[in-house]
């Protein structure tokens, strides 16, 4: 039965990718030549920026929170 689950999310997996891949093939050529100027550069690297800093410090907080201990799970007293 797991072998079966395995097959169909992999197969739904697939033909979800194959779904994105061709509407993004279609907009690409909808679009044509257009181009960015100087704002979208600059939104597009403050976007990257803020994007990688909340990943970084939602790492951070993972690490520390492992290191500190409070990711184990809690003791009783009995």
């Amino acid at each position: 039965m797991t072998r079966l689950k395995n097959s169909i999310s992999i197969v739904v997996a697939a033909v979800a990718l194959a779904v994105v891949v061709a509407v993004s093939m279609i907009n690409w050529n909808v679009l044509g030549d257009t181009g960015i100027d100087l704002n979208g550069w600059i939104a597009l690297m403050l976007d990257v920026l803020a994007t990688l800093a909340v990943g970084v410090g939602l790492m951070a907080l993972i690490f520390i929170s492992n290191r500190r201990g409070y990711d184990k799970p809690p003791e009783t007293n009995r």
